[in-house]
């Protein structure tokens, strides 16, 4: 019995020595022969499915330790069908990950991540679609549990390069990435003033070549939230430069920042590309201010500048989203109108002249059409590409050829509709209240403006003829509805009116030629019969438009030697005239005969000339008061100028004497000393 326990007590012993060899062997075998390639399957898989984008390695490395490396050689991102280009490569990604924090906390901290050579290939086609945008196969967040975000340690790249082809904004740049001094992830603290990111760039961009070059701090600064993360952004795309130069506060959970934003070009509407924020033409421009952001806003505050010959300054706030929401409160001490030309199709710093300041020459206006209205198109921006909100106030006009003093404006743009609330101009003692709704309807603007004009002083305006004469107040209103894409057609295809009324003293000689910009002013007032010097009383006019063409209800020009009645029509389609002048003399003159002085042809060369009919219409009461209705027009007298004084005189005597001389002292202007005070 007991040889045999003995006997099976050995066979035991055996059996384990053996399985104890065994496991050995095993153990032996599996730490010869062990290679973490077995578990580049599984690797990619969970790649794969985290970015929803195929990803492979070729060799997968794993040195085990408190802080354990983990080495993939030759990363691939793969591209997509329409772009079958890899996404993105690397020759070695190195990565360090501390085992205890993610044991005890399930926190994953990366003391380093070590990307070898990486290469970005982004390629987006006309219609949007690219090859970054990945799908989202993650389960949604509310059924996964909260896990912090990974702590970031020592970022080192070595001879990146990312290349960008974009056909719908025309971009093809590179930009090569490194980082500089980047310090011993081995060595405890780790520096976290080492280890900057350099990215230079060179291509092109919305057409034109761009140049830029970023420097940011290392990436383990961004833990420290006591640590500003310093940035300096300089970009040049073409003529216009940008510069980002400050510091971000917490960056990863957008904390604040301490930016200074400069800008500057030859023109705002190329900064779109740049900015996505609309902007017609403008002359150059530099401006700076302080960029900031918080609660989902980005503001631009503070900011001065000069753009053109106006200084620009104001606050600039912008909610990001697919069609973003802009607020802009902007003043300037003194502006140039000129330099708003770019708002309503001008050249922008070349804007149109007032006709007092335009050069009358050959090519002022075509000859071999002589039409004098503006057909460039209106430069609209992409008003469908933002929500606007802006208000802007110029303190004082500097434009000597301008008559005005300051402008006030407010705009709102909503889903690609323009409401002018408010554009008003100090002109004087007076102002010009105008709105307007413009809804862009294809290439064209569907438009409704209105326009009063308030106790405008007379002689402020004849400053821009440089020759003050008299004294005076003008006011009244004027209505248009129309649609183009120019003054031209708009006014062509417009229904509303005129109504105006100017009470008071003035030199008719300033103006006929030069308020009015008539070069045949002179020929006129011979035509006329009127001495060169006559002051002007009274002048009253009330013109329906209909389609495009300017028709007569009333027209009076009283002046101390006559009394003119106008009737006819202005074709804003043709640009022709076709009307006539009626003259009442106070004395007798060879040029005042007792008929009509016919104005045709073309608004910039018109031919004035006698009607065939002078003979047979002189003395002809009715034929003058069918085109005049005075008394109806006594509101809006009371309106323009405050009181109805010399024109109400002027009015009831053409009442009472339609076909006769004026009063020599009826329209004698009772409130002339009041006016010259003003």
């Amino acid at each position: 019995m007991a040889n045999a326990a003995r006997r099976k007590g050995g066979v035991r012993r055996h059996k384990g020595l053996i399985a104890i060899g065994t496991f050995a062997v095993l153990l032996i075998l599996v730490i010869i022969l062990w290679q973490w390639d077995w578990f580049i399957p599984l690797v990619d898989r969970q790649a794969s499915a985290a970015i929803g984008r195929k990803v492979t390695i070729e060799h997968l490395h794993v040195r085990l330790g408190r802080v354990t490396r983990i080495i993939a050689d030759d990363v691939k991102v793969a591209g997509t069908d329409q772009f079958p280009k890899s996404l993105a490569t690397a020759q070695h990604l190195t990565v360090n990950v501390e085992l205890l924090p993610l044991i005890r906390h399930r926190q994953i901290v990366l003391p380093l991540i070590d990307l070898d050579h990486p290469t970005i290939d982004a390629e987006a086609a006309h219609d949007g679609t690219n090859n970054w945008t990945t799908s989202d196969n993650s389960n949604s967040k509310a059924d996964k549990p909260s896990s912090s975000p990974p702590l970031l340690g020592i970022l080192r790249i070595e001879d990146g390069h990312v290349h960008v082809v974009d056909a719908k904004l025309k971009a093809n740049f590179n930009i090569q990435v490194a980082t500089t001094e980047t310090p011993d992830p081995d060595i405890r603290p780790i520096p976290v003033d080492q280890g900057h990111i350099v990215a230079n760039a060179t291509g092109t961009y919305a057409g034109q070549p761009i140049t830029g070059r970023f420097v940011g701090g290392a990436i383990l600064s961004l833990r420290d939230k006591t640590r500003p993360y310093p940035i300096d952004l300089r970009v040049a795309n073409g003529p216009t430069h940008v510069s980002l130069v400050g510091t971000i506060e917490q960056p990863l959970t957008f904390g604040g920042a301490k930016v200074k934003l400069l800008f500057a070009g030859p023109d705002m509407s190329l900064l779109y590309p740049l900015t996505g924020v609309p902007i017609p033409q403008t002359p150059a421009y530099k401006v700076a201010g302080n960029l900031d952001y918080s609660r989902e806003r980005i503001a631009f505050r503070e900011f001065t500048g000069q753009v053109g010959s106006s200084d620009l300054n104001g606050t600039i706030t912008v909610v990001p989203a697919k069609i973003p929401t802009i607020d802009a409160n902007l003043n300037s001490h003194n502006v140039d109108l000129e330099d708003l030309g770019g708002f309503i199709g001008a050249d922008p710093g070349h804007g149109a002249k007032t006709p007092a300041s335009t050069p009358k020459t050959p090519d002022a206006h075509p000859a071999s059409t002589g039409d004098v209205l503006p057909n460039t198109p209106i430069n609209m921006p992409k008003v469908r590409a933002a929500n606007i909100h802006l208000v802007y106030k110029g303190d004082h006009i500097k434009n000597r050829s301008i008559p005005l003093d300051n402008i006030v404006a407010r705009l709102n743009i909503e889903n690609g509709v323009i409401d002018l609330k408010q554009l008003d101009f100090k002109v004087g003692t007076g102002t010009i209240f105008s709105s307007a709704t413009l809804d862009p309807v294809g290439s064209s603007l569907k438009t409704r403006a209105h326009v009063d004009f308030h106790r405008i002083d007379l002689s402020r305006l004849l400053q821009a003829t440089h020759t003050f004469h008299g004294q005076g107040i003008i006011g009244g209103r004027a209505d248009i509805t129309t649609r183009g894409s120019s003054f031209a057609d708009m006014l062509g295809n417009g229904d509303g009116g005129i109504s105006l009324v100017m009470s008071g003293g003035g030199d008719i000689s300033a103006l006929l030629p030069d308020i009015a910009g008539l070069e045949f002013g002179n020929a006129l007032l011979s035509a006329l019969g009127m001495p060169n010097r006559a002051q002007v009383q009274c002048f009253v006019m009330d013109m329906p438009l209909k389609n495009g063409i300017l028709s007569t209800n009333s027209f009076l020009l009283q002046t101390t030697e006559a009394r003119s009645i106008g009737r006819g029509t202005v074709d804003f389609k043709n640009q022709t005239l076709d009307y006539s002048l009626t003259t009442r003399s106070s004395h007798f003159s060879v040029g005042s005969l007792p008929g009509p002085i016919n104005i045709t042809g073309k608004l910039g060369k018109p031919a004035i000339r006698p009607g065939a009919e002078v003979v047979a219409r002189a003395g002809a009461a009715a034929g003058l008061g069918v085109v005049l209705a005075p008394l109806a027009l006594l509101p809006t007298i009371q309106f323009g100028v405050g009181e109805t004084g010399a024109c109400q005189s002027a009015l009831e005597d053409m009442k009472t004497h339609p076909a006769s001389p004026p009063m020599r002292n009826s329209a004698t202007p009772p409130t002339r000393t009041k006016h010259r005070s003003h």
